[in-house]
């Protein structure tokens, strides 16, 4: 498949990268009560417990010599996937709950893994759940490392495509339209290391809440000729949960 970019603007210029983090990721996503309607994620009681659980379970994980971090986060917003993501064959990404561990290398994480700590935390997660997702990754692309070491509004962004490298290109582009209109000057692309639901997920953070956020996307006039346009164009979809940190 060939990449095509609709309605070129020198405002937009592929983004800026700078060198992709080394680390290793293991990104964990459950669902336990998604919206059914609007899409701002109500407080549970289910969820909460988890996230109790699931807390001093990271930071045990951190213990472990190679295990750089690991962010337990909650859901705000949850939008329905709209575009070329809509289609039923996809995974539909409903998690109202996730992880990311950081580890050095991405040759760290077999070990990881297969530890006591690990075990536990992710044993507890997905045997709370309706629906999980595990992804190991490494970072491809990146705008800047996502500070994980204080508040803010903090994004995965489920990618789905036909192609994987036409929507690698896309990105390049359409991150330069959100560092242009949403102050993006961050990002971590994390590319699946073994078979995948997603292309990749993308991985975010703003200083600023969630309604701030949509209405610098959605109040452009060239959100949906530039960004959506160009998504259904080249055959692939995204799939974005706002979260903050439990």
């Amino acid at each position: 498949m060939k990449f095509e970019l609709l309605n070129p603007n020198p405002k937009y210029p592929r983004a800026r990268l700078a060198d992709p983090p080394p680390y290793g990721y293991l990104h964990l996503a459950a669902s336990l009560a998604p919206p059914s309607g609007p899409p701002f994620v109500r407080a549970d009681r289910g969820r909460s417990a988890l996230l109790d659980r699931l807390k001093p379970l990271a930071t045990a994980l951190r213990t472990e010599p190679t295990v750089r971090r690991a962010t337990v986060y909650r859901a705000l917003v949850m939008p329905r996937a709209g575009g070329y993501a809509r289609q039923r064959r996809f995974h539909q990404a409903r998690f109202d709950v996730a992880v990311l561990v950081e580890t050095e290398t991405p040759e760290d994480l077999g070990p990881v893994i297969e530890g006591e700590r690990y075990q536990a935390l992710a044993g507890t997660l997905t045997g709370a759940a309706a629906d999980t997702h595990v992804m190991r990754a490494r970072c491809t692309r990146s705008l800047g490392d996502v500070d994980k070491t204080r508040p803010g509004l903090f994004l995965f962004n489920h990618f789905v495509a036909e192609d994987k490298a036409v929507a690698l290109e896309l990105w390049d582009h359409l991150a330069g339209w959100y560092v242009k209109h949403t102050g993006l000057d961050n990002s971590t692309l994390l590319e699946p290391l073994d078979e995948s639901d997603y292309v990749f997920v993308n991985h975010a953070r703003w200083d600023t809440g969630p309604l701030g956020l949509l209405l610098r996307q959605v109040t452009r006039p060239s959100f949906r000729p530039y960004v959506q346009q160009n998504l259904l164009v080249n055959r692939t979809g995204s799939m974005p949960v706002l979260y903050r940190m439990a």
